[in-house]
């Protein structure tokens, strides 16, 4: 394999944005050298102004491969993801059928990617009740860590779990050092909502309130304590668990936490009746809410941001109807990872190394991948995107490569767009091509 030194006068490394070389030799960086060096041999690629950037990392992706390939599945997703500058993907244990709650349904989910895998892609185990004897031998398969719902997970082959499910679990993650990642609301049955008028986003706010989420995570801190076990929240909605979020991490707990960008980008002032793409649990709530997690995102209380890509059928988001009490919740989104948070986040004085914080580096953490992505240094794979931060482009149908034409993106207007992605070195996507199909690895641990 040959040698290729990108050039850069905006390369953003662990220690800041600097004007650089990078060199890299058999698909990892060799090298970070000056901007001038010298680099006879090599392959040079001078990308000018462009800034350099890791390629971006989303731990939470329901990609619905096999069982619901209707809804995506490996081909468009992965497709989609090197688009938008994401080089490697951690695949949900659900809403794919079977659900990832056993090795021989790995297995089933592993071998539904082969010849379809355009970026590189780990998985996520279940815990559901009933399969804890399951657990370690889907950690010797190579699953990078396990998801527990507190609440329907939509999806009926994948209940949700009990505190006794988890106590059985936990102890076992924390021998492994493997995280709970956990959706946390403890809901209530309760219908009377769905009396009420179908097509209003303000009824839907307000029947997942934020106390839903506030008491099943401060069930998750107490059991973190107690057990040592590292729990993960994701798709943090309620800035009023921020606080007891800031103490559990201050006393030392193994707590990592992720919002969506549509939690900082969205707010429900905005979201109009009948708009059902926008459904998603928890909800998009109101804009002082979102301001508050936008604080505690550049403060550090929350790690990471991740889109929770989880997309449906049009019939399935009922955008015909725009009933909210039927739609699908999730947010289609995942091409947009970079150019919506980085809208967003410039607006608040936020830089490209924070981008690459929330982006890159931290979900390499959580996906046990934090030796060798999610920076731009020495050792590391060549997992890299050239990004224009200045160019603008609006959101249109055809631009997307998820396999189904629903967002709630769509019309809005975005800052940041990827001219190249690369992995291990290879250049895979050159706007708007993809270069090179089926490039992608099957992540372990």
């Amino acid at each position: 394999m040959s040698t290729l030194a990108l050039r850069s006068q905006r390369v953003v490394t662990p220690e800041g944005e600097r004007a650089a070389t990078i060199l890299i030799e058999n698909g990892r960086i060799s090298a970070l050298l000056p901007h001038d060096a010298d680099v006879a041999g090599a392959e040079l690629l001078d990308v000018g102004h462009h800034a350099v950037l890791p390629g971006v990392i989303d731990p939470h992706v329901h990609i619905n491969e096999p069982g619901r390939t209707d809804w995506e599945g490996f081909d468009t997703a992965t497709r989609a993801a090197l688009a938008g500058g994401l080089t490697t993907l951690v695949d949900m244990p659900l809403n794919s059928a079977p659900v990832t709650t056993s090795v021989a349904n790995l297995e089933i989910k592993r071998a539904a990617t082969l010849g379809q895998l355009h970026c590189n892609v780990g998985f996520w185990g279940g815990v559901v009740p009933g399969n804890a004897d399951e657990i370690e031998p889907l950690i010797a398969a190579g699953v990078l860590g396990f998801k527990a719902f507190l609440t329907h997970s939509g999806i009926d082959d994948f209940p949700n779990a009990t505190e006794e499910d988890l106590r059985r679990v936990m102890p076992i993650l924390a021998r492994h050092g493997l995280p709970l990642l956990v959706h946390c609301e403890l809901s209530e049955d309760n219908d009377a909502w769905k009396q009420n008028d179908h097509r209003s986003y303000p009824n839907y706010l307000a029947s997942r309130p934020k106390a839903w989420e506030d008491e099943a995570i401060a069930l998750m801190i107490r059991l973190c304590e107690e057990t040592g076990c590292w729990v993960h929240i994701v798709h943090l909605s309620s800035a009023n668990s921020i606080a007891p979020i800031a103490a559990a991490k201050a006393k030392g707990l193994p707590l990592t936490v992720e919002t969506g960008q549509h939690y900082l980008y969205f707010n429900a002032e905005d979201i109009q009746d009948g708009q059902t793409q926008f459904k998603c649990a928890p909800p998009i709530r109101e804009k002082a809410n979102n301001d508050q997690l936008w604080a505690a995102l550049q403060s550090g209380i929350i790690d990471f941001v991740a889109t929770d890509h989880s997309p449906a059928p049009p019939d399935l988001k009922q955008m015909a109807s725009g009933d909210f009490t039927t739609a699908w919740g999730g947010i289609a989104s995942l091409q947009f990872a970079l150019p919506v948070l980085w809208t967003a986040a410039r607006q608040r004085g936020a830089t490209l190394s924070d981008i690459v914080k929330w982006l890159s580096a931290n979900p390499a953490k959580l996906a046990s991948q934090r030796q060798r992505k999610g920076q731009i240094a020495v050792g590391f794979d060549a997992d890299l995107i050239v990004f224009d931060p200045e160019k603008t482009f609006e959101v249109t149908e055809d631009l997307i490569q998820h396999k189904h034409k629903v967002s709630p993106y769509i019309c809005q207007e975005l800052a940041g767009v990827v001219e190249l992605t690369l992995m291990r070195g290879e250049q895979v996507f050159r706007r708007p091509n993809v270069l090179r199909p089926n490039h992608g690895e099957l992540l372990t641990r």
